[in-house]
């Protein structure tokens, strides 16, 4: 059998993926709903549960998931308003929260999602008391460090999506000027997930070519200058704005970078992933969750990496944890 490391410097077998694997979602609304999907359609879990306090949205859901289950890979998909059909989760979403409305950012959310999260989170951490709990609400960082303190969960088993769609973005806008596959593309967004996010230009790589001295390739994209690079990071930043304003939410690429995060957590695939965690002497950056590469497995969090940063980058990531610590302030956190 494969031995990994563990942080603790024992060895420990490794965790095979549970055949029983279950995936409980709160929240049945755009994002909930399409993150059931995409994990459906990618065999993430055998069973899917959806969790909402809407009777007849939650069931439909379920009942309409379940009607295309023959042209997935078998699994089974529940939906009810009661919230044991979270009860026994491997892996709980939390996607449910007060809808961003356009040209809300992402910190105007706080008060009413952490009020929900009082309400709800602990009775699902009652009947899912052994799961690894992943937060999507917005804004993500802010409410996964109030999460940690109203669940009492240890930091590795409640961590926050963060910036994994973001780094997703920054990835397809490079690739698209560069010309290669999205797939060749290595860069992480690191920071808050939202306004004050920054792209890690310094430790990106095309290939195996270091971003930054990137010169293009004839004819299908040219150099990453520090205007090319400002705009992209821009447009990052930007874009979630740009689809709130023009269809309501954002939900398609969500619920596949939230995928993968199930699928890195049950199959413990030790995957490198820019998750909101909470930090400790993280570049002398503590007590705040914010979004840094780090080991995603079966133990949820299992370590953060150092990745090297630029005086500007480093510069940047502390003035993104000092914003999500202000916020995290005025709701007495």
């Amino acid at each position: 059998m494969t031995e990994t490391p563990d942080l603790d410097d024992a060895v420990t077998p490794h965790v095979p993926r549970r055949r029983t694997s279950k995936l409980a979602i709160v929240g049945a609304g755009a994002v909930g709903s399409t993150m059931a999907y995409a994990a459906l359609m990618r065999g993430a879990a055998r069973t899917v549960a959806l969790y909402d306090i809407n009777k007849a949205k939650v069931q439909a859901e379920a009942l309409d998931l379940g009607h295309g289950i023959q042209f997935m890979p078998m699994a089974q998909v529940v939906g009810s308003d009661d919230i044991a059909v979270c009860a026994d989760a491997d892996v709980v979403m939390f996607t449910a929260g007060a809808k961003q409305k356009p040209g809300q950012t992402r910190l105007d959310l706080a008060e009413a999602t952490i009020s929900l999260v009082r309400k709800v989170l602990p009775a699902v951490v009652e009947v899912a008391p052994d799961a690894t709990y992943v937060m999507v609400t917005n804004p993500v960082d802010v409410v996964t460090y109030a999460s940690l303190r109203i669940s009492g969960l240890p930091p590795s088993r409640l961590f926050g999506s963060g910036t994994v769609l973001d780094s997703s973005r920054l990835r397809y806008l490079i690739a698209r000027e560069t010309g290669v596959a999205v797939q060749n593309v290595h860069a992480y967004v690191a920071g808050e997930h939202g306004d004050s996010e920054l792209p890690l230009w310094s430790s990106a790589s095309i290939g195996a070519v270091p971003l930054l001295e990137w010169n293009g390739l004839g004819g299908r994209g040219g150099a990453l200058t520090s205007e090319v690079r400002e705009r992209i990071a821009r447009e990052v930043v930007d874009s979630a704005y740009q689809i709130i304003e023009g269809k309501g939410a954002t939900n398609y690429a969500v619920a596949l970078a939230g995928s993968r995060i199930i699928e890195a957590v049950l199959n413990d695939e030790s995957r490198i992933l820019p998750v909101s965690s909470l930090l400790d002497d993280y570049y002398g950056i503590s007590d705040v969750c914010l979004s840094v590469p780090a080991v995603v497995g079966a133990k949820g969090v299992e370590d953060r990496l150092a990745v090297p940063m630029s005086a500007d980058e480093l510069a940047g990531l502390r003035r993104s944890a000092e914003a999500v610590k202000d916020v995290a302030r005025q709701f007495g956190f």
